[in-house]
């Protein structure tokens, strides 16, 4: 965390700023001459920055304006030119009338109406280790707790003549108990693998819930596996943070005989969700689908990449993984990089993404998915949900470009798209209009997640300890999805593939060739990018 001469805040607002950088970036205190980025911000802390400064000042600062006069006293200078949210105040409504699916829930509700297959792809799975002394009834009782406090996990959508609506259950939540300690080594962990594969895969029923099933397995009196799956429609990787954090805050207290420590929600998705289809119409949908439009319009519809088979008439979603990791030496140059050119190691990163899938497919046009966290408002940031968006980012990659000209592009682009983050991915596709498959994803077939969101801390719990126990199945929605990780002094990667379509030694080479493009960006931001020696 770099700190510059430090000058106190002077005035009410730059005060206001530093309070909220301290706490955002966790530092001891923030100077006039401090900047965001070098302190540790990046894309998502500036998203939060904005919705805790929208809270404390009524404020509506674009991202553009925080990249653009990113020390302290320069921000407070410009916010007078931010301009007052216009938008219905996101609080709760009274549970006497239907209430609508969120537009992101609706999309899914469909994909389980049409297509059970690729519904069951969007299924969340976590399991759990937890060796040592267990307090199965405390695990209870904060499992109990985190269904009654998020309502969404109760929720489940009848419909009437096939427009869907929420609903929620009464009853209390179970967890179910199997004991396979009696069994003999193998025949242990081939029960364990058959449940927890069952568990991860068995359907869910969306008309009369629930959407969210756990399960906790025995295998030695200090060994326990704890498996909880829920839909993407009622969750996100979000989600699993808060449930993470949440289950380590109630289990010791619940153990300890002591109440609930946890804060009360001030809303429900369901609120979130009557707000998001309030606030999405009229002016501000109009003026997002019309970016969108523009932004995609003359886009390729699909991306050639160097398939190992022909793509089948109907997309699977089975997938496989690739590991791979970008060297220490190697992320601390991309750090630098990344300040030496006002962008975020996210930026750089999509910037090199996009030149290695230039050079695999010899187009100069791609079109990559990527996720943002969909909570813009404080309001939401503890709340478990379904919340995340698919933005379609295009990145043109002509060989004469520096790469410099590349990364200054897509900063632009991002920080385009994340101004138009809010219309659903699905509302982009009906704007866009592209031609539409059953082989292929619409808009985009690879993607880029860089996973930055709060991870709930490490998971703690008193006399036990956790870890988790790696899924054997692996589903995807992209031909490629690739996957980096900061994990301290390197980065760690993985780039998930369509089973149907790769063999596994042609996605090697794909990580192989990404880090190599990566290591010649640091070293020749000059050069054009199809110039660069990636041999």
């Amino acid at each position: 965390v770099a700190q510059r001469e430090y000058e106190a805040p002077q005035g009410e607002v730059e005060e206001t700023l530093a309070r909220l950088w301290q706490e955002l970036l966790d530092v001891p205190r923030v100077g006039r001459h401090d900047h965001f980025f070098e302190l540790g911000g990046h894309s998502l802390l500036a998203v939060q920055f904005a919705s805790r400064l929208r809270e404390a000042c009524g404020v509506e600062m674009p991202l553009r304006m925080l990249f653009s006069t990113p020390t302290l006293a320069a921000l407070a200078a410009a916010l007078p030119a931010a301009e007052m949210p216009d938008e219905p105040a996101l609080v709760p409504v009274a549970r006497d009338r239907r209430l609508p699916l969120s537009l992101a829930q609706q999309r899914l509700w469909f994909v389980e109406r049409f297509d059970r297959q690729a519904s069951l792809s969007y299924h969340l799975p976590l399991a759990l280790r937890l060796t040592g002394a267990l307090d199965v009834d405390a695990l209870k009782a904060s499992l109990s707790r985190i269904w009654e406090r998020h309502e969404v996990l109760r929720s489940f959508f009848p419909d009437d003549g096939g427009v869907p609506y929420l609903d929620f259950l009464e009853r209390p939540f179970v967890l179910p108990e199997q004991d396979l300690s009696m069994l003999p080594g193998d025949a242990r962990s081939a029960a364990f693998d058959e449940i927890a594969l069952h568990e991860a895969r068995a359907p869910f029923d969306f008309a009369h819930g629930p959407l969210i099933r756990a399960r906790l397995l025995r295998l030695d009196s200090d060994d326990h596996v704890l498996l909880v799956t829920m839909h993407h429609v009622i969750s996100d990787g979000w989600s699993l943070a808060v449930l993470v954090r949440e289950l380590g805050a109630l289990y010791p207290a619940f153990r300890m005989g002591h109440s609930d420590p946890l804060p009360p929600l001030p809303v429900q998705y369901a609120d979130y969700a009557l707000w998001q289809r309030e606030r999405m119409q009229g002016e501000r949908l109009e003026r997002d689908m019309a970016f969108w439009r523009e932004h995609l319009s003359g886009a390729p519809n699909l991306i050639d990449l160097p398939l190992d088979r022909s793509r089948p008439p109907i997309q699977g979603h089975r997938g496989d993984l690739v590991r791979f990791d970008c060297p220490a030496d190697l992320a601390r140059d991309l750090r630098a990089f990344d300040e030496r050119h006002g962008a975020t190691l996210y930026m750089v990163l999509m910037a090199g993404w996009a030149i290695a899938l230039s050079r695999i497919t010899g187009q100069d046009d791609v079109v990559i998915g990527t996720p943002v966290a969909g909570r813009q408002r404080r309001e939401v940031e503890d709340l478990i949900g379904f919340f995340v968006n698919t933005l379609a980012l295009r990145v043109r990659v002509e060989p004469s470009t520096t790469v410099a000209a590349i990364v200054a592009a897509v900063k632009e682009t991002t920080l385009s798209a994340f101004a138009h983050q809010d219309l659903p991915f699905e509302q982009v596709v009906e704007a866009v209009q592209p031609e539409r498959s059953l082989s292929h994803a619409a808009l985009a077939q690879v993607s880029f997640t860089w996973h930055n969101e709060p991870t709930g801390g490490t998971l703690a719990l008193p006399g036990l300890t956790l870890a988790p126990v790696e899924q054997a199945m692996v589903d995807t929605h992209f031909d490629l999805s690739l996957h980096l990780t900061d994990v301290g002094d390197r980065l760690s990667g993985q780039i998930i593939y369509a089973a149907a379509l790769f063999e596994r030694s042609t996605v090697e080479r794909v990580a192989e060739l990404l880090v190599q493009v990566l290591h010649c960006m640091v070293m020749a931001d000059a050069t054009a990018a199809g110039a660069l020696p990636l041999l």
